[in-house]
């Protein structure tokens, strides 16, 4: 198996909405944005799948050195070797694929945030950091268009924290701000225990508005000098929002259900907003 394939494996065997986003794209810059896609998913099934805290930092500790060795010439994974090509190319810098593994290590010793600065800050290293890098995957002539790309990351991981509340307080991990709790009148208890009150479906009412906020800024950010160019996370925005929107429908029940959409209605929106952006 050639490094593009593991990668093409990895990308199709996550069901991920990104995969759909990918489909419409130039070969070359396929390959390059699925290598990137399956550096995240490795990097973060290190924290998702270890129930050793200590054995995951030491493999995360890994990938670090392994970034060392894909810019010095000489990458030995699968992934960081179908994503040599792409650096120079499309301007891929260390430091982001760093901050991903930053984002991927904080799961490892916080598994509660005080407030939204602290998540927007998670949300940033784990899925704004990655934005930017598709930016450059995707192209761009005007610089705001980094900002457009980071924000509709947050919105992204914004929207995985909903979707996912359950799965990940089963795992003891509470994403929604403690302020956030208090101000809705639910407890760290209540979502650890399943307890699937109206105040706790009012909290999340509240955190869907505000993971929507983020894609409307991230749409008014898009200069329309590149909005052909990145097509991509249009797709994924407009896929992501239609969860959202499901979620919404389902009456919030993320704490013992998890929402998601068909792969034939995935394509179907991946397609027409395609055709149409």
């Amino acid at each position: 198996m050639s490094p593009d394939q593991y990668c093409q494996q990895k990308a199709v065997a996550s069901g991920s909405s990104f995969y759909y986003a990918f489909l419409f794209l130039p070969p070359e810059r396929r390959r390059a944005i699925t290598a990137l896609y399956a550096f995240c998913r490795e990097v973060d099934d290190v924290v998702d799948d270890g129930f050793d805290p200590q054995l995951a930092a030491t493999k995360l500790d890994w990938w670090r050195a392994e970034i060392g060795n894909l810019y010095a010439g000489r990458p030995q994974h699968p992934v960081t070797r179908a994503l040599q090509p792409a650096l120079a190319k499309y301007g891929l810098a260390a430091e982001r694929l760093h901050d991903i593994i930053a984002g991927m290590a904080m799961d490892l010793g916080q598994r509660r945030y005080l407030d939204f600065a602290a998540l927007e800050r998670y949300c940033h290293l784990a899925a704004g950091v990655v934005g930017l890098l598709a930016a450059g995957i995707f192209g761009y002539r005007d610089p705001r268009t980094l900002e457009y790309a980071r924000t509709l990351g947050i919105a992204f991981q914004l929207t995985n924290i909903i979707r996912d509340v359950g799965e990940d307080a089963r795992k003891d991990r509470i994403y929604l701000p403690l302020e956030d709790l208090r101000r809705f009148g639910v407890t760290a208890n209540d979502i650890l225990h399943t307890r699937n009150t109206e105040p706790f479906r009012r909290l999340m009412q509240f955190q869907a508005k505000r993971a929507e906020a983020y894609y409307e800024r991230a749409y008014a950010l898009l200069p329309a000098a590149d909005r052909r160019a990145q097509r991509p996370g249009l797709v994924m925005a407009a896929i992501y929002r239609a969860l959202l929107a499901e979620i919404g429908r389902d009456g919030y029940r993320v704490l013992t259900h998890r929402t998601s959409l068909t792969p034939l209605r995935k394509f179907w929106i991946a397609w027409k907003t395609w055709v149409l952006a």
